[in-house]
C-alpha cells in the first residue's frame, strides 16, 4: 500500500469527550523509607500534559490540522493548565466548567523512566448534555470529521444526539469506545475498541476468523459504516461491510510505553480522513503513528515530522534513488529537522577517486547531498556518440550507494535548472576551475537566498581520460 502525508492544513477536526490532565512527578530514588518498604523519591521535576480527549485534540494539533475540543472539567488550576497547553499548540477549547468538582487529574510518580505510582483524582461529572450537544451542532458545520473520545467520565451522556447531528450534516464520526454497552454508537463511521474492549462485547475470538466473522456481526448489529480493532502486538484489523479484511502488523520497533497509543490512532484517523485519504490509508498511518508513540514516555503526541519520516522508511525513500515526488517529500521532512539541503549535478558515467573525493566534499557542505544525474539522452547530447558507457539505472545505483550520498535523482534536459527550481536547495555545488557567476542555475539558487559554492577538481581524474585510455589499448 503506497502512503503519502496527507494535506494536514485542510481537515478541521472536532473533538467532544472526556479531558483530563496528566500529570508527572520525576525524581530520583536513593534509598527506601524508614516507614514502609516503598522507595522514597525526590521530587525534581513536575510535568503537565493533556490527557484522554484532550490528547487526542493535541494530536490532530501536532499533525498540523485544525482542532477544536469540547470537553469537562473543573473550575481550578488543573483546568487552566489544561487550556493553556492546548492553546498554545493552536486547540481551539469549548470547556463547560462545574463548580465544587475537580478536574480530572491522573498523577504518576517516576523515577529514572520508569513509573513507580498512579494516582487518580476524579469524579464522574455531573454533566450538562443538551449544552454539549448544541455546543457540538454550532461548530459541525465547521469540520469534517467528529471524534467521540469516551473514557466513562461523564462528558458524553447523549451519544446518539451527537452521532445524528453530525450525520445530518454529513460529517463522519469516530468513535473511541468504552464500557459494555456498544449500542450508544450505533450509526457512527467508525468504531475503534482494542482487543480487550471488543472482546467484552462479542466473547473472547479464538482466532482471526472468528474475530473478522464476530466484528462483522457487529458491523451489522449496530449500523457501522467499519470497525478497527487495535491489537497490541499482533497490529490492527480493519473491517468493513462488503471488504475483505484488513490486517496490519504492528509497526513499532520498540515499546518503552503504550500509554495514550489509542489517542494517536484516533487522532491520526480523524486528520487523515479529514484530509480525504482513503480509509485504508488513513488505518495505515495511524498504524505508523502508534508504532512511533509507544516508543515514547507516557503521554505524547507525533509531529508531522515524525509521520513523515516514517512514511520515507515505509517507502524506502530515507536514502537512495527517488522519483521527483519522493524527493520533495524526503526534502520537506530534512527541513522540517532543520536539516541543510546541498545540491550538485553531473553525468558520472564511470565513477572514479575524483568523483568520490567531490562528492564527499560537497556531502561536508550541509546535512543532505542530492545528486542529480543526466539521463542517457542528455549525456549523449552533452558528451557525443558512444556515451553514456552505463546506463542511468546503473549509474544512479553505483552512486546510491556511496556514503556521502543521500539521495539520487535522474533529470532530463541538459541543465538542472528545472530540478533546482524545485528542490531550492541551501547550497548548490558545483567541481571546476571557474566563477561562481559561469554555475547553471546559480541566479536561480542565489534570488531566493541559497549559497553557490565552487569547490576544486582532483587532478589526472577525469571520466573521458579513462575512456580514451581504454579505447588505446
Amino acid at each position: 500500500m503506497k502512503l503519502s502525508m496527507p494535506r494536514f492544513d485542510q481537515a478541521a477536526v472536532l473533538v467532544v469527550g472526556d479531558v483530563m490532565l496528566d500529570r508527572y512527578w520525576h525524581g530520583g530514588t536513593s534509598r527506601i523509607s524508614p516507614e514502609a518498604p516503598v522507595p522514597v523519591v525526590k521530587v525534581e521535576q513536575i510535568e503537565d500534559r493533556p490527557g484522554g480527549a484532550a490528547n487526542v485534540a493535541l494530536n490532530i494539533a501536532a499533525l498540523g490540522a485544525p482542532a477544536q475540543l469540547i470537553g469537562v472539567t473543573g473550575r481550578d488550576e488543573a483546568a487552566a493548565s489544561l487550556s493553556a497547553s492546548l492553546q498554545a499548540v493552536g486547540v481551539q477549547t469549548y470547556f463547560q466548567h462545574i463548580d465544587n468538582q475537580p478536574t480530572i487529574v491522573k498523577l504518576r510518580v517516576l523515577s529514572r523512566h520508569q513509573q513507580l505510582l498512579r494516582m487518580d483524582f476524579e469524579e464522574s461529572f455531573a454533566t450538562d448534555a443538551d449544552a454539549i450537544a448544541r455546543e457540538t451542532e454550532a461548530l459541525l458545520a465547521g469540520v469534517k470529521v467528529l471524534v467521540l473520545s469516551d473514557y466513562g467520565k461523564g462528558a458524553l451522556r447523549n451519544h446518539q444526539v451527537l452521532i445524528q447531528a453530525a450525520r445530518a450534516k454529513g460529517v463522519m464520526v469516530l468513535a473511541d469506545p468504552k464500557g459494555r454497552d456498544f449500542s450508544i454508537y450505533r450509526g457512527a463511521s467508525l468504531i475503534t475498541p482494542n482487543l480487550h474492549e471488543f472482546e467484552a462485547i462479542v466473547g473472547h475470538c479464538h482466532d482471526e476468523a472468528e474475530l473478522v466473522a464476530k466484528g462483522a456481526e457487529l458491523m451489522h448489529e449496530l449500523e457501522l459504516g467499519a470497525l478497527l480493532v487495535t491489537r497490541g502486538e499482533h497490529g490492527m484489523t480493519l473491517l468493513r461491510p462488503d471488504h475483505a479484511p484488513l490486517h496490519l502488523p504492528a509497526r513499532a520497533r520498540e515499546v518503552f510505553d503504550v500509554t495514550g497509543a489509542g489517542d494517536t490512532v484516533i487522532s491520526t484517523l480523524a486528520a487523515s480522513l479529514a484530509a480525504d485519504e482513503a480509509l485504508p490509508q488513513a488505518v495505515a498511518l495511524a498504524n505508523l503513528a502508534a508504532g512511533i508513540v509507544v516508543g515514547k514516555l507516557g503521554t505524547a503526541a507525533i509531529s508531522a515530522p515524525e509521520l513523515r519520516r516514517a512514511i520515507q522508511r515505509e517507502a524506502g525513500s530515507e536514502r537512495g534513488v527517488l522519483g521527483l515526488e519522493q524527493l520533495l517529500v524526503a526534502i520537506d521532512d530534512a527541513r522540517a529537522h532543520g536539516e541543510k539541503i546541498v545540491f550538485t549535478n553531473g553525468c558520472f558515467d564511470i565513477l572514479h577517486a575524483g568523483h568520490v573525493t567531490y562528492l564527499e566534499q560537497a556531502r561536508a557542505q550541509g546535512d543532505r547531498l542530492v545528486l542529480a544525474v543526466n539521463d542517457d539522452a542528455s549525456v549523449s547530447r552533452l558528451k557525443g556518440p558512444g556515451r553514456p558507457i552505463n546506463s542511468v539505472d546503473r549509474r544512479m545505483a553505483v552512486l546510491a550507494g556511496l556514503g556521502a550520498v543521500d539521495w539520487v535523482v535522474s533529470f532530463s534536459e541538459d541543465t538542472p535548472e528545472r530540478l533546482l527550481e524545485q528542490v531550492r536547495p541551501d547550497v548548490l555545488v558545483k567541481g571546476g576551475d571557474y566563477g561562481i557567476d559561469q554555475v547553471v542555475g546559480a541566479d536561480i539558487v542565489s534570488a531566493y537566498g541559497g549559497e553557490v559554492r565552487v569547490l576544486g577538481l582532483v587532478e589526472n581524474s577525469s571520466t573521458t581520460a579513462i575512456v580514451e585510455k581504454i579505447r588505446s589499448k
